[in-house]
């Protein structure tokens, strides 16, 4: 049950912030205020950000239940023990590795595994993953991949994570993506608090108009 509550919360919001890189913690901070202002409540720390492993509980003490806060790259089963100790809330990776998603599950904790082909897609919902990171979506050929992959796997839900932008958030959205992942389009290496709230605002725009 915590699972699909989970999903739905992510669903719900549609957009999953990924926080990767060297900034400091009171800057992860100062991120969430504004992301949260603009209505986006997911976030993803980076296990190779280097303040991932103190960011993730601090956010969750300041921010409570008004932010979702998962790990993203955690990309084997040591990583979900990492995640979760400072209380990720959900995981995310790069790839498929069914004893993190089988450690995850287990403990509760929604899991989204990295899939770029339907082979995949399908051998990490057998193992028991409720949604799926479509990664690098940009690469693989962006909204036109979603929807072919879709057409036999349609009871899937896929969250594409790469290239994505305001611009082409609709092209997404009708090709069936139930949220995206969105890092550097958004939380940019030189970042700055109205920079930041432009593009949030941006984003949380091109989602609702896309989802009417």
């Amino acid at each position: 049950m915590m699972v699909e509550h989970l999903a739905d919360r992510i669903k719900a919001d549609g957009i999953v912030v990924i926080i990767r890189g060297g900034f400091p913690l009171d800057d992860v901070l100062r991120m969430a205020e504004i992301l949260l202002r603009e209505r986006l409540t997911v976030l993803e720390v980076t296990l190779n950000s280097p303040a991932a492993l103190e960011a993730i509980p601090a956010l969750r003490t300041q921010f409570g239940a008004a932010l979702l806060v998962g790990a993203g790259t955690v990309r084997d089963s040591a990583g979900v023990e990492r995640a979760l100790g400072v209380g990720a809330q959900f995981i995310v990776s790069p790839n498929f590795d069914p004893a993190s998603v089988s450690r995850s599950l287990g403990a509760g904790v929604l899991h989204l595994p990295g899939v770029a082909t339907p082979s995949e897609a399908q051998a990490a919902h057998l193992a028991g993953c409720r949604m799926l990171k479509l990664f690098p979506c940009d690469v693989l050929g962006g909204p036109t991949y979603l929807k072919a992959i879709r057409a036999p796997l349609d009871d899937l839900d896929f969250v594409p994570t790469g290239g994505i932008t305001p611009a082409n958030l609709h092209e997404y959205r009708a090709a069936g993506a139930v949220a995206v992942g969105v890092g550097s389009a958004l939380v940019s290496a030189d970042w700055s608090p109205e920079g930041l709230q432009a593009r949030a605002a941006a984003f949380r725009r091109g989602w609702v108009v896309a989802s009417d």
